[in-house]
Parts: C-alpha cells; sequence; structure tokens
C-alpha cells in the first residue's frame, strides 16, 4: 500500500531528525527538506490525518459490525500525525525550514490554534475516568485521547518556533496569529491553567518527556520546557515591535495579558532574564492606552488546506469510512504478516533503543551498559 509506504518514510525521517539532532548534525536533514520542498508536503499531511480523525476515525467507533482482527492498522494513522508533528517540531527550530513552508505555514499555525484551544479547555490534570475493561473502539478513543494531548504540547513549540521567526513569515501570519485567533490570550489561558501540571493527592505531578510524574517539593517552582515555549511565544508576539503595531489592545485583551503580572515572580524571571522585558512592558502597558493599530492591510491570505479537504469530500465521510473498513481495516492474516514485517524493519530494537532517553543499565552491578547478551537480546552488562 502507498499509503504505508509513506508512513515509513515519514517515521524513517522522523527518527533520523531525532537522532541527528541529538547529536547536533541534522542539518543535512533540513537542508533535504528545503531542497526538495517538503516542508508543505508534511503540512499538508498533518491536517489530513488531523481531518480523518474528526471525521473517519469517529465514523469507525460507530460501526456496531466492525470487528477487526488487529486494530493496529488503525493506531498506525493515529500515530501518523504524532510522529509528523514530532518531525516539525525538530526541524522548525531553523529559520530556512520555516521560510520554505512559505503560505502553508499560515494552514500550520491554525493547526496549532487548534491543537492550543483543546489544550486549554482540558481538565485541571488532564486525565479522563476510563472503564476498567476497554473493547477495542473505547481502547483505540482513549490511545487517541491520550495522544492527542502530546500532539498538542508538540503544537506548542512548534508555534513557538513559528513566532521567533515573525519577520520571515508571510504578510498574513501575523495578522492571523493576532487578531485572527488572538493567540497572545490563548497564551495567557495556558499559563494560569498550565494543563501539563496537577496535584494529585497533595502532591505536585507534571508532563515531561511523555509521562507524569511526581515533582520533588524543592523543584516546585522550576520552569519546565513547556512554561518556557509559552512565555518565549509571550514574549515574541508581544515585545516585537511589529506585533506591537498590529495587535488589538483593546479593553479585553489589555485586562487578559496583565494577569500574567502575577506569574512574573523574581524566581521566574531568574530562570528565564528575558521576562525583565516583560514585566517592563505589562507595567507600562497598565498605565496607559495603546494606540489603535493601523488598518493597512487590504488583502489577506487564508489558509487553503483545511477548506480544500473538507469541501471535496463533503457529505462522503460515511461513504469513505465504510470503503476504508473493507479494503484498508480489514487485512487478510496474510497481509497482517507482511505489514508486521515492515513495522519490524521500521521500529527496530536498535532503534527504539537509540531514541530512549535512559541509556541500558548493567544487570549486575547497574552502571552503563554498553553491552547487550547475544543470546536472550534483553540482558546487558558493562562487561565480559
Amino acid at each position: 500500500r502507498r499509503w504505508l509506504r509513506q508512513h515509513d518514510c515519514v517515521e524513517k525521517l522522523n527518527m533520523h531528525a531525532i537522532l541527528s539532532a541529538s547529536t547536533g548534525q541534522e542539518q543535512l536533514l533540513t537542508e533535504l527538506l528545503v531542497t526538495y520542498a517538503k516542508v508543505p508536503v508534511l503540512i499538508g499531511e498533518l491536517i489530513s490525518v488531523e481531518i480523518w480523525k474528526h471525521k473517519i476515525f469517529s465514523v469507525l467507533c460507530r460501526l456496531e459490525d466492525f470487528k477487526p482482527r488487529s486494530t493496529f492498522p488503525i493506531y498506525v494513522v493515529l500515530h501518523h500525525e504524532a510522529s509528523i508533528i514530532n518531525l516539525l517540531e525538530t526541524v522548525f527550530f531553523y529559520k530556512e525550514i520555516c521560510e520554505s513552508a512559505e503560505d502553508s505555514v499560515l494552514d500550520l499555525i491554525d493547526y496549532c490554534h487548534r491543537k492550543l484551544t483543546l489544550l486549554a479547555g482540558r481538565s485541571a490534570n488532564g486525565q479522563t475516568v476510563t472503564p476498567a475493561v476497554l473493547v477495542p473502539p473505547q481502547e483505540l478513543q482513549k490511545q487517541a485521547e491520550t495522544m492527542e494531548f502530546e500532539i498538542s504540547l508538540k503544537a506548542l513549540s512548534v508555534l513557538r518556533f513559528i513566532t521567533d521567526q515573525v519577520e520571515s513569515l508571510p504578510l498574513s501570519a501575523l495578522t492571523r496569529m493576532l487578531n485572527t485567533h488572538n493567540l497572545p490570550c490563548l497564551l495567557v489561558e495556558l499559563v494560569e491553567h498550565c494543563p501539563w501540571s496537577c496535584r494529585e493527592a497533595g502532591k505536585l505531578k507534571k508532563f515531561e518527556n511523555g509521562v507524569w510524574h511526581v515533582v520533588p517539593p524543592e523543584d516546585e517552582v522550576k520552569m519546565t520546557k513547556l512554561d518556557g515555549q509559552v512565555w518565549l511565544a509571550l514574549l515574541n508576539l508581544l515585545l516585537s515591535p511589529e506585533c506591537q503595531r498590529k495587535y488589538h489592545f483593546d479593553g479585553f485583551n489589555k485586562s487578559q495579558l496583565l494577569k500574567l503580572r502575577a506569574f512574573l515572580t523574581d524566581v521566574l524571571v531568574d530562570q528565564l532574564p528575558n521576562l525583565v522585558e516583560m514585566q517592563r512592558f505589562l507595567s507600562h502597558l497598565a498605565v496607559t492606552e495603546p494606540a489603535s493599530p493601523k488598518k493597512d492591510l487590504v488583502l489577506e491570505q487564508v489558509p487553503v488546506i483545511w477548506d480544500h479537504i473538507l469541501k471535496k469530500n463533503a457529505g462522503k465521510w460515511e461513504a469513505i469510512a465504510k470503503h476504508q473498513v473493507k479494503r484498508v481495516f480489514s487485512p487478510t492474516e496474510e497481509e497482517l504478516k507482511l505489514q508486521a514485517c515492515r513495522w519490524a524493519q521500521t521500529y527496530s530494537l536498535d532503534m527504539m533503543e537509540a531514541l530512549a532517553p535512559d541509556k541500558p543499565r548493567c544487570r549486575v552491578c547497574g552502571v552503563e551498559a554498553a553491552k547487550r547478551c547475544s543470546r536472550c537480546r534483553n540482558e546487558w552488562y558493562c562487561t565480559r
């Protein structure tokens, strides 16, 4: 299947990007993505999978007669979105990648806005109660929900990298971020409610590196990477002269922004000294009435990928879902074996271990190990 081959390529690109970034050698990958104009392709694929989740996956979960032999093919499609957004998060740090997105960066901004809106609307602890025993559709929905949270956090990082390059963006991108979506106020909501942090049984838990973990009392005031992304995005959107010229500092927006002063403690500013400029800006904003923005943009670009896909397939979603049930998500045993072999090659043990954040430890002494048992391939040791 052509789509599965494409997914394999995206997955390998994602793994290569992570490994290259960890060794500081990602320049070759970014050059290839720019040279072959693949960033707009990735953004289009990202939005296609997002629409599939909204329009097709919901239909699949409602079909009573759909009982697939394996739900893994559906999970692969769900995971495809996570792979692409992770790849974009890794490479969007570079200015040339952001520039190569061209007009499709407007679609990416809209995508990030949708994800951050979902993130801001989550419950305080970011978790939901589920039945003790999950049947396949419910299990897939639970996996999709968990994945959606992690995807939204990746979208936050991508948005922050986009705000780093406001001077290089298309003319309408800044207007779309500031006025169409009012991202500064949305980011204030994230600072205020912090969906990647919660209290459970009197202990503070934070979501980092894909897991919730209990934070020791001495680290409770420590800024996480996600906190830093929100503050850096706010700095980029509020302190840039061009952004200040375009943004509507009306009564509501002003009152929302001034909420940030309560969070700008000395401890926080010590960890991110750039926030001193934010303190000054907010103090000035509190006692002045900013001038109304000049309306100098007559023609505005709009994103096209989302609307194009919706219009092209309007009224066909249920038919597409039923077609995919027969042709894609009901593979024979032989097809499942072939897919399993392909996935085993893509997700090889050595590759997964290279991506793991924790290095293997010697079973005997517990120190970092470099040799693995050639028989069981599971246990590690530091010496022969």
